[in-house]
C-alpha cells in the first residue's frame, strides 16, 4: 500500500481528499493534517510516509516551506501539490522544489484518481530498479506527466497551457476567458489564446451563451465532457 498523509487547512476539503484516497486502489490514508506544524510532526511521527498531498495554503507556513523544511530534515516523502493557488509563480517554485504534480483546485474525483494513477505507475517503474535504457529514463519521466498539448506553437507556454487545461477539466461547466483568467491568474487575453488553442485541437469544445442583448458569449468546455 502507498502511504498518503493528506495536509488543508479546511478539514472538510481534508476529509473529501482523504476519502477520495481511499477509493484508490493501493493507497491508504496514513494522516491528516491542517497547518504546516501539523505535517511536519506527521512526518516525523508516521513509521512510513510514501506521498504526501499539499495544500499551499496554511494557516502559520506556506506548502512550499513545509517542502523546503522536510528536506532540510532528510525526509523524501513525495509530495503532490493539491491547492487552489494557480498563478504561475506558485507552480514554477513547486516544480523547483521538486513537487511531482500539481492539482489544481476545486478538482473532482476522476481528477485526484488519474493524479495517483500515475504516480503509482511511476512508483513501479522505480521499483523495478537496475539499469535504464533511454526509454526507460523517458518513461520515468513521462509517468506523472498529463497529456501535453500537441504541437504548442513557439511563444506558448506548458506550464500555463497546463493550468488552463486543469480549469477546464476539473470545471462543472462552460467557461469564459474571464472565468479562466480569473481561476489560473493570467490575463483574459491570454486565457483566449490558449482556449483557442485548445478548441484548434480538439482539446476543448466552443458554446455560445446568447444574453438579452449584443453578441454571444463565448464559452468552453473540455472535450471529454457530454
Amino acid at each position: 500500500m502507498i502511504e498518503v498523509l493528506v495536509v488543508d487547512d479546511d478539514i472538510r476539503v481534508a476529509r473529501v481528499n482523504a476519502a477520495y484516497v481511499e477509493k484508490v486502489p493501493g493507497f491508504h490514508v496514513a494522516g491528516e493534517a491542517h497547518s504546516a506544524a501539523e505535517a511536519l510532526r506527521q512526518v516525523e511521527l508516521l513509521p512510513r510516509l510514501d506521498l504526501i498531498l499539499l495544500d499551499h495554503y496554511l494557516p502559520d507556513e506556506t506548502g512550499l516551506e513545509v517542502v523546503q523544511e522536510m528536506r532540510r530534515r532528510g525526509h523524501q516523502a513525495d509530495v503532490i501539490m493539491v491547492t487552489a493557488a494557480r498563478d504561475v509563480t506558485t507552480v514554477q517554485a513547486a516544480m523547483r522544489q521538486g513537487a511531482l504534480q500539481y492539482l489544481v483546485k476545486p478538482f473532482n474525483f476522476a481528477g485526484l484518481r488519474g493524479k495517483l494513477e500515475a504516480y503509482a505507475e511511476l512508483r513501479r517503474r522505480l521499483d523495478s530498479g537496475g539499469e535504464a535504457e533511454q526509454s526507460d529514463v523517458d518513461r520515468i519521466f513521462g509517468a506523472l506527466s498529463a497529456p501535453s498539448e500537441p504541437g504548442l506553437p513557439k511563444g506558448h507556454s506548458p506550464t500555463t497551457a497546463e493550468l488552463v487545461r486543469q480549469s477546464l477539466m476539473n470545471a462543472e461547466g462552460p467557461l469564459s476567458a474571464q472565468e479562466i483568467a480569473e481561476r489560473t491568474g493570467v490575463s483574459r487575453q491570454t486565457a483566449q489564446r490558449y482556449l483557442k488553442l485548445l478548441e484548434r485541437t480538439g482539446r476543448a469544445r466552443l458554446t455560445l451563451k446568447y444574453g438579452d442583448a449584443g453578441r454571444p458569449e463565448h464559452r468552453y468546455v473540455w472535450a471529454t465532457r457530454g
